[in-house]
């Protein structure tokens, strides 16, 4: 097992395309996806010369365990690899250690049974069409909504996002390289990212994305812990629906925790359904 050396980036992003084509799933994460184009946390599993596997490995920090996800090429499957890669990130995080299983995959979850780890978080990915109801968007007195202005609102969009996700042990620990990094991407466009204001202060947010194929995500959505009870995580939401719809886009997705009940709930409650699940493996609690 070795460190994804530079020249091998392209043989990586290559086998996860090609696992995304025969699984129906991606099976990287966008942090992981964006880890890997810079060369960073990567490990990787040759077979005959080729990568054959593929690891992205983030430690322990803040007080959350070190995290993976992992990836093997179809062609190479069957020949224990994705259990070397498994093996390699327990040994580079030489304490606990949570794995990310995207479309929570028979595979996925045989491997981590037969290794003594159990299913410890679930994250839904929920969808609905752009037509149909969609209801307007209502804004509480005081507060108004505007566009994120890049080179102006990063600080204070921090602030609120660290705040909104204390308890989150990925989005909350966002930095400005961070957003920095998703202001490079092709899909980023400021106008798709609403702001809400009240008193001259950041108080929400709904960051919008576009992927391929005519689908808009609710990206992001976060609420100050003041502002909340004025409705704004439902206002905000809609004003990026609109504006995806607007956009021309044909259908919706958004990603949300399986514990955030509230939040499954609105989104229910704007007709999205649950369309796949990833889930977390770690030590059974």
């Amino acid at each position: 097992m070795d460190e994804l050396r530079g020249d091998e980036a392209g043989q990586a992003g290559a086998l996860v395309e090609a696992a995304a084509e025969a699984d129906g799933v991606a099976p990287l994460s966008e942090h992981a996806l964006l880890a890997l184009r810079a060369g960073r946390g990567g490990l990787v599993v040759r077979d005959g010369g080729a990568v054959a596997g593929y690891a992205h490995f983030d430690p322990a920090a803040d007080g959350e365990p070190a995290a993976g996800e992992l990836v093997v090429h179809p062609e190479f499957r069957r020949r224990g690899h994705g259990r070397a890669l498994l093996g390699a990130l327990r040994e580079k995080a030489g304490g606990p250690l949570r794995v990310w299983a995207h479309g929570d995959l028979p595979a996925a979850a045989g491997l981590a049974e037969s290794e003594g780890m159990a299913r410890v978080r679930a994250l839904f990915q929920m969808r609905r069409p752009a037509e149909g109801p969609l209801p307007e968007t209502k804004v509480a007195e005081g507060v108004r909504l505007r566009a994120f202005e890049p080179g102006r609102d990063e600080e204070a969009w921090l602030r609120v996002n660290g705040r909104a996700f204390a308890d989150h042990p990925e989005q909350g620990a966002w930095t400005i390289d961070d957003v920095r990094e998703r202001e490079a991407e092709d899909w980023f466009d400021p106008s798709g990212f609403f702001l809400a204001e009240r008193g001259g202060e950041l108080v929400g947010f709904h960051w919008t994305k576009t992927h391929p194929g005519g689908i808009g995500e609710v990206y992001v959505v976060g609420v100050d812990p003041d502002a909340q009870g004025l409705g704004l995580g439902r206002t905000l939401t809609l004003a990026g629906l609109h504006h995806l719809r607007d956009s021309g886009l044909g259908q919706f997705m958004l990603y949300v925790d399986e514990s955030n009940t509230a939040a499954v709930r609105l989104y229910e409650s704007l007709g999205f359904t649950r369309f796949a699940v990833d889930v977390m493996y770690g030590a059974p609690e």
